[in-house]
């Protein structure tokens, strides 16, 4: 593919979008200019779109480092169906793959290449300092300080890495970090007056619901009534235990729902298999705890329930963004209590750091007192993590007036697909997963990596009936047109 020169060219013509969202193009245009730069946007913002457009103008290879195997690899896939050369470098890769994956990388011929934080140490670093990089990114950036709620240790190996690498600037990315651990990104990665941007962690799409535990209600039931709102939809139910995670799982089945469990109990290959049917729209509901969906990058997800209440605000609000990635309307439902926050007391005690077991437990008994506050959910994440917004208005069941008793009453015929979202055309909308699935399933990836619900939609709507009108939607550009446009007109021409 040609190398283009202009970041709005490429959004356009790569990406099929019009505009930027906000703090993108300041991004881009301080990376492009040498720049160090942190980005703290929240998931659902664009955060790839800051680093993969540099990737088709800069002169060098992008260098991402990545916590997760399983995302890097979807990212890469999409990536190469919008005509990138992009490789993964890990441990799961054959050694003749990877010897000629190194060989593209140090000839200059390719455009991003993942790695783990883990996977940088050693021969791999010394041998990437010989060769053409021209920008390195640090994903999920708050793995790397002890006061983030995610500590991977590798991240901290990463000091130095500018340096050997030429000086070249270094973006850093995350979706939440109080200043605290902003600051603490800086330091350890050694970032040079670095400059930022900070998105507003409201989310208006994701419908927050707190239900305290007991209040004569039963927990499983509520659970299964939100399954049965978005039934054929995808969502997540997170719980605190292994144990908790099979009997939820084992139960929802029991009661007709498509549901997996997920825990890292499981062997590897149960693992990677769950993880990969839910990806392609193979069930409907994973059942985890938390070691699942930091490599989830599906935009559909419908609905995220916490069984439990999650160990800190920054958890809660990384694992309910998973949910409505698309922009569309999501449930996030969580079921708090206090004997949650005494489960939590088992796991400090894997903690040597006296004052790292500590904080661990402050932010425990501060997530449980926010929920328990009765106040705007919304505001009061954006309120933790330094941000002063207004109330939601209606975007939490506070500000809405009505609890979890609305969500699981028995109201499934009158909704439709994507929450409060009414579908123009769901019979035809229906059609065109089906399409997108067969597609995808032929290609061996996941469904969202032909086209996102949220173009599904528009085509709903707009009912397109040639390649320009086609091209016209957002999320449409020209190498998916060629690609996916025939089949997709087709159909839209016989309705």
């Amino acid at each position: 593919m040609p190398e283009q020169a202009d970041p709005q060219q490429v959004l356009e013509s790569v990406f099929g979008y019009r505009e930027f969202r906000p703090g993108q193009r300041h991004i881009i245009d301080a990376v492009m200019g040498g720049r160090d730069c942190i980005g703290v946007m929240p998931t659902g913002a664009g955060k790839s779109l800051t680093f993969q457009i540099p990737a088709r103008i800069l002169p060098g290879a992008v260098l991402v480092i990545s916590p997760l195997i399983s995302l890097m690899k979807d990212q890469v896939d999409e990536l190469e169906r919008l005509g990138y050369r992009a490789v993964v470098i890990n441990s799961t890769i054959e050694p003749e793959v990877r010897r000629k994956r190194l060989d593209q990388l140090r000839r200059g011929e390719l455009e991003l290449v993942y790695v783990a934080p883990e996977g940088i140490d050693g021969t791999l670093r010394s041998f990437i300092a010989g060769c053409p990089v021209s920008l390195v990114v640090v994903d999920e950036a708050h793995c790397i300080s002890h006061w983030g709620h995610d500590f991977r240790p590798a991240y901290r190996r990463l000091l130095g890495l500018k340096e050997e690498l030429g000086g070249i600037p270094v973006l850093a990315l995350t979706a939440t970090a109080t200043r605290r651990v902003v600051g603490d990104i800086i330091r350890q990665l050694g970032m040079r007056k670095p400059d930022g941007f900070k998105g507003s962690f409201f989310r208006p799409n994701l419908i927050i619901t707190a239900q305290k535990k007991g209040a004569g209600r039963n927990t499983r039931n509520d659970i299964l009534g939100i399954a049965r709102r978005h039934a054929g939809e995808s969502g997540i139910v997170y719980c605190m235990s292994r144990k908790g995670v099979e009997s939820t799982a084992q139960w929802l089945r029991s009661r007709g729902i498509s549901a997996a469990a997920y825990h890292a109990g499981l062997p590897d290959e149960e693992r990677a298999g769950t993880q990969d049917a839910f990806a392609r729209d193979k069930v409907d509901v994973v059942v985890a705890t938390v070691a699942f969906g930091m490599g989830i990058d599906k935009s559909n997800v419908r609905f995220v329930v916490h069984r439990d209440m999650p160990k800190s605000v920054e958890a809660w609000y990384q694992e309910i963004g998973r949910a409505g990635r698309d922009g569309l309307p999501s449930d996030c439902v969580l079921m708090y209590s206090w004997a949650d926050v005494i489960g939590f007391d088992a796991f400090l005690r894997g903690i040597e750091d006296e004052a790292v077991r500590a904080e661990t437990r402050r932010k425990t008994v501060e997530m449980f007192h926010l929920v328990d506050g009765g106040k705007c959910r919304h505001r009061e994440i954006a309120q933790y993590l330094d941000e002063m917004i207004p109330p939601c208005g209606d975007s939490c069941d506070v500000c809405r007036g009505n609890g979890i008793e609305s969500l699981v009453a028995d109201i499934m015929p009158a909704r439709t697909r994507g929450a409060d979202a009414p579908l123009p055309n769901p019979e035809l909308f229906e059609r065109l997963r089906a399409l997108r699935k067969r597609i995808a399933d032929a290609e061996g990836v996941p469904a969202y990596i032909v086209f996102s619900d949220a173009v599904l939609r528009q085509m709903a709507a707009a009912v397109p009936k040639s390649p320009s009108a086609l091209l016209g939607l957002s999320g449409v550009g020209p190498v998916k047109l060629e690609r996916y446009g025939g089949r997709f007109l087709d159909l839209l021409s016989e309705h």
